[in-house]
């Protein structure tokens, strides 16, 4: 059974940078046809992708953020991970990290970051 686990810090200030790592467990983030996503849900929104990490390292994101959004990862810790610069109070959400692939999903519990003063 995959797992997935977000962390980071719960509150940013505005105009500061966002960073959050997932940390997956039974499995490997280079394995191939998998990809590594996240996802956030705004208070009272729905689900909003933010981006992906393919097995093989390349990146894609939301044309929303893209200019604010970079994804990392760190295959000998088995870790990906999200940074989003400049947040506003409207980047206040629940983060999730997510595999997708094979025809089914896995998620992480989700994380809550408020962005405020």
């Amino acid at each position: 059974q995959v797992q997935l686990q977000e962390s980071g810090p719960g509150l940013v200030k505005p105009s500061q940078t966002l960073s959050l790592t997932c940390t997956v467990s039974d499995a490997s983030i280079t394995t191939n046809n998998y990809a590594w996503n996240w996802i956030r849900q705004p208070p009272g929104k729905g689900l909003e992708w933010m981006g992906v990490s393919a097995y093989d390292g390349s990146t894609y994101y939301s044309p929303a953020h893209k200019s604010r959004t970079s994804i990392s990862r760190d295959t000998s810790k088995n870790q990906f991970s999200l940074q989003l610069s400049s947040v506003t109070p409207e980047d206040t959400a629940v983060y999730y990290c997510t595999r997708s692939g094979g025809g089914e999903s896995y998620w992480g519990q989700g994380t809550q970051v408020t962005v405020s003063s």
